[in-house]
């Protein structure tokens, strides 16, 4: 995977390595269609120049005179035939020359060797320190002609080459402030789409998709954004179901109550049927004051900052302590309860425990038929507390387990209205598990009862 860091170290490299080359190829063409002719003629103008002079004064020390010039910066060859001639100033790098030119020159044509020299992909014709990389022109010394071949000595005539330099400064500048917008654009342009995505999502749209390919820092930064903003689309869409079952649960008895209050205004009403109504109401008022209970239960675990107070204590005491205050449900209905626990101490919550057991066992207790069982048992097995609770009752659905746990399900609505269920009693007891890293886990067949197990896991206090 490419960092941020390493990408923009190549990108700034590529930057630099790509405005070089760009501007050595701009400055390349400028020299071999402007530069190049001018300093062909510029050297020939010289070379024109070092022949008038001595042809206007013969009696001047030719070699002397021609050392002078090379000091001044030239480099200098002269040939009275093309396989002899003589080396003033600085030294060629490359001597050799085709003996038809300097028969041309003997001749008495001009050699343009700086204007006819070879383009190249680098800009050679400065540099290149070859005689043929010369103005060739005949000169006349005590009666016999010569070839004098002049080139400028780059090594004293720096100078001559600051327009090249100062060009390539610039262009190199200017390209690399081009190629730097633009790359930097390429880097921002994620970080712009995502704070437009957290506008977006700032005004309630959470279906956004950035797709985005990079590997790097912000690539993974676009992917966990994406998959946040899934996440709050998701729990918006669970908010405002949530927000419509309640809704839904609370004006059922509401409406009830309503109805009936304004049925028991009538005088026409026998005192059995008054008597009936009032049961209502005081039914649906439970129900109602249930319900609101339990969502301030869930509501309390919710809180990111919900206090879990674990503590060794004894499960099997308070499993008993429950079945008991639950005593007068399951008498009524003659329910045996067989009861196997044994005395292992469960480092728990046990405030938030006891909502799970009478929790559990109500519903045990509501869904088991007069005359059925139901078998408690707490024992240790794979490093975990294991409480199960078995019971004959009812039973659940195939096709409703993998969601009773959700808020509000309930997977038979009409016996539940009647039972006075919301449908939030076992979703309080799974996240109350997910607290204590707990599971939960509900085996069931229709009509033959139901098995939960609840596996706690055995630690102690540090």
């Amino acid at each position: 995977m490419k960092t941020l860091y390493l990408r923009i170290v190549l990108t700034t490299a590529l930057v630099m390595l790509l405005s070089s080359l760009l501007a050595f190829v701009i400055s390349n063409t400028y020299y071999q269609y402007n530069l190049k002719p001018y300093n062909d003629e510029k050297m020939t103008d010289m070379t024109n120049d070092i022949i008038q002079f001595y042809k206007e004064n013969p009696e001047v020390n030719l070699p002397a005179y021609l050392n002078s010039i090379g000091d001044l910066g030239y480099q200098i060859y002269l040939a009275d035939s093309p396989d002899q001639g003589t080396f003033y100033g600085g030294d060629f790098r490359k001597k050799n020359l085709d003996s038809d030119v300097i028969r041309q020159v003997l001749g008495g044509q001009v050699y343009h060797g700086i204007a006819d020299f070879p383009a190249k992909l680098f800009i050679t014709g400065f540099f290149d320190n070859s005689l043929s990389n010369s103005i060739g022109m005949p000169i006349t010394v005590n009666g016999k002609t010569h070839a004098l071949f002049v080139r400028p000595n780059v090594e004293l005539q720096f100078g001559e080459l600051r327009i090249f330099f100062a060009l390539l400064l610039v262009l190199t500048t200017l390209i690399s402030i081009i190629l730097v917008f633009i790359s930097t654009r390429y880097i921002v342009k994620p970080v712009t789409r995502l704070t437009e995505a957290t506008k977006q999502i700032a005004k309630g749209n959470y279906h956004i998709k950035l797709h985005a390919r990079r590997r790097d820092e912000i690539g993974m930064l676009a992917n966990h954004f994406s998959q946040m903003a899934k996440s709050l689309e998701q729990l918006e869409s669970m908010r405002q179901e949530f927000v419509s079952n309640v809704s839904h649960e609370i004006q059922s008895p509401l409406t009830s109550i309503q109805g009936f209050s304004e049925r028991l205004k009538s005088n026409q009403l026998t005192e059995e049927e008054r008597l009936h109504y009032l049961d209502i109401i005081s039914s649906e008022s439970r129900r109602l004051s249930q319900l609101s209970k339990q969502l301030l239960t869930l509501a309390s675990l919710d809180k990111e900052e919900s206090i879990i107070d674990k503590q060794l204590y004894s499960a099997k005491d308070q499993i008993k302590q429950v079945v008991y205050m639950l005593e007068w449900n399951w008498r009524e209905k003659e329910i045996a309860l067989d009861l196997q626990l044994s005395s292992a101490e469960v480092y728990a919550d046990p405030k938030w425990m006891h909502q799970v057991w009478v929790n559990l066992i109500t519903n045990s207790i509501k869904f088991t038929e007069p005359g059925g069982t139901i078998r408690i048992r707490l024992v240790e097995k794979d490093n975990h507390h294991l409480i199960e609770i078995e019971d004959t009752g009812i039973g659940i659905k195939e096709e409703d387990l993998p969601y009773i746990f959700n808020r509000f399900y309930k997977t038979d609505k009409v016996r539940n209205r009647s039972e006075g269920s919301s449908g939030l009693g076992l979703a309080i007891v799974k996240r109350i598990m997910d607290m204590h890293d707990g599971q939960i886990t509900v085996h069931s067949e229709l009509g033959k009862g139901t098995c939960i197990q609840i596996w706690i896991p055995i630690s102690s206090p540090d």
